[in-house]
């Protein structure tokens, strides 16, 4: 493979894991027995299988379709070797990550792609339409709900088309602080290229080390800031996409009336519509300070009962999340201190000193009158030093015989805590039992004036079949979710895990519009097979 189909600015990640190898997270000895006292469960050695013995079914694709897509990318960006295809078998979820650890990698994509910039992706469209050849968009792989299982539907094959040689700041328009960039620009990367210019994006979920541009589009990401800058939808001005038909622009201008605003089409079509090859952002400076407060409050209820009042204000944190009292003991306990009574919030604030001590004041005075107390920074610290490195210990625990994932929604703030209550009965239920017990844990990540997300987190023994085991917890909570008025989803996406209830979230005429922009756009259906769309 040539050198330019890799500018990756941090390590590749793991085929069986999340992230870098290097920075996998052993259990700390008090930890590890903490666990198995509360889960009942025996710690097992569970590793991977060697990636040699890996099973990858036979690549699929015939002489003259390899031929037809090299003759757009050149061979070498053709690749179908089993390491690159291991690589390009799924995302990162629990699920995911159990299959290959086990040794399947069925399915897998035939080949992957790695076209240079926009006109090659509409190319390679514009053949695998014509050769009937299924593609699935490939960004930074850190899909957690099946959005990049290469399924071929009724297609004879299957390609990932990895859109990391689209690695570049394309455009900035400092006057009106606007700048695009490539789709395979990672996060760490994007806020690299802009600040050379004094200026960030500030859209950092979980996943930012790996996630890419293009993705927190197609996938309607939230980032921890979200209560200061919005979710990645909100900063979104423009979008460039390639489909089979050609190419599709939206965008551009402050504000427009001129019909059903196309952009809002593409973001959170995760690759079934097109594949996004260009974002369009706003941009702001790099903030002169920023301010962290942790505060606690005596139970979860009120805990969001002050997170209501605060969206629902003029003035709001950049960043504001509470923590119920099962998390907040496990955040303690996995810091090394003392676990305090009730529920944790880490606040944050980002601007100039006088806009951050302004406003900080403000959600003082509003949080001490909704049952709060200050508690300092240093929870928030810890929080942060972490906040990147969590998802390796689900992958150590995976190693121990322990299962641990996550799931999220949202909800108005009515229908919010009562939601809270039937999904974590819901998770309970399904997992607690002669296998071991289960925790559940929550916290609301993201707040807006009408209501929040809940964001849960979920620990149990493997057992005999983790697979199905988890797989029956997300069933029972995914019917609970829509039970009690939740959205399926607020940011993970939808991906196949999801598409189960998605017809119930947008009815049928919803179903019927979304396959009617699907056949006007790609009207062979190559464009990710199997995902979103009922």
């Amino acid at each position: 493979m040539a050198d330019d189909t890799t500018p990756r600015t941090s390590p590749e990640m793991s085929w069986f894991a999340w992230g870098d190898p290097a920075k996998a997270r052993e259990l700390d000895p008090g930890l590890r027995d903490l666990i198995a006292q509360v889960l009942r469960a025996r710690f097992t050695e569970r590793p991977p299988v060697a990636e040699e013995r890996v099973e990858l079914p036979p690549a699929a694709l015939t002489g003259p379709d390899r031929a037809a897509l090299s003759a757009v990318v050149g061979e070498e960006h053709v690749v179908d070797d089993a390491a690159s295809r291991l690589r390009h078998s799924g995302g990162k979820s629990t699920p995911d990550l159990l299959l290959r650890r086990a040794g399947r990698a069925d399915p897998a994509p035939d080949a992957v792609l790695y076209p240079a910039d926009h006109d090659e992706v509409q190319r390679l469209l514009e053949v695998c339409s014509a050769r009937r050849i299924a593609v699935v968009p490939f960004g930074g792989g850190t899909s957690v709900v099946g959005g990049l299982t290469p399924l071929r539907g009724r297609f004879d094959a299957v390609v990932a088309l990895d859109l990391r040689r689209l690695d570049r700041l394309v455009s900035l328009d400092a006057t009106s602080m606007t700048a695009v960039l490539g789709a395979g620009v990672r996060g760490p990367h994007a806020e690299r290229l802009l600040a050379e210019h004094g200026l960030m994006l500030g859209h950092l979920p979980q996943s930012h080390e790996y996630a890419t541009i293009g993705g927190y589009a197609a996938t309607r990401s939230s980032g921890q800031a979200s209560s200061g800058y919005g979710r990645f939808e909100d900063m979104v001005v423009s979008l460039r996409a390639a489909t089979p038909r050609g190419t599709l622009e939206a965008g551009g201008v402050p504000a427009s009336a001129a019909g059903p605003d196309l952009r809002r089409l593409l973001i959170g079509s995760e690759g079934t519509l097109g594949v996004i090859t260009e974002v369009g952002l706003r941009v702001r400076p790099v903030p002169e300070t920023v301010l962290d407060e942790a505060w606690s409050f005596p139970d979860f209820a009120t805990g969001v009962d002050a997170l209501r009042a605060l969206a629902q204000s003029d003035t709001r944190p950049t960043m504001a999340r509470i923590l119920d009292e099962s998390e907040t003991f496990v955040g303690a306990a996995m810091g090394g201190r003392a676990a305090q009574p009730g529920c944790q919030a880490v606040l944050g604030f980002e601007g100039s000193e006088a806009e951050v001590a302004a406003r900080s004041a403000v959600v003082r005075e509003v949080l001490v009158r909704a049952g709060g107390t200050p508690s300092g920074p240093e929870p928030v610290a810890h929080w942060r030093e972490n906040r990147f490195s969590s998802p390796y210990l689900r992958d150590t625990l995976l190693s121990a015989g322990i299962l641990a994932e996550t799931l999220e929604t949202a909800a108005t703030w009515t229908d919010l805590l009562p939601l809270y209550a039937a999904v974590t009965r819901a998770l309970t239920g399904a997992l607690e039992g002669d296998e071991g017990g289960v925790v559940v844990m929550c916290h609301v990540s993201h707040t807006y004036p009408t209501g929040a997300s809940l964001y849960f987190t979920v620990a149990t023994a493997a057992g005999a079949d983790p697979l199905a085991r988890w797989e029956g917890a997300k069933r029972a909570a995914s019917d609970a979710i829509v039970a009690h008025g939740g959205t399926i989803t607020h940011h993970h996406a939808v991906g196949t895990d999801h598409r189960p209830w998605m017809a119930e979230e947008i009815g049928p005429l919803g179903v019927e519009v979304l396959r009617s922009v699907k056949a006007a756009l790609d009207p062979e259906g190559v464009l990710n097979p199997g995902k979103l769309i009922p």
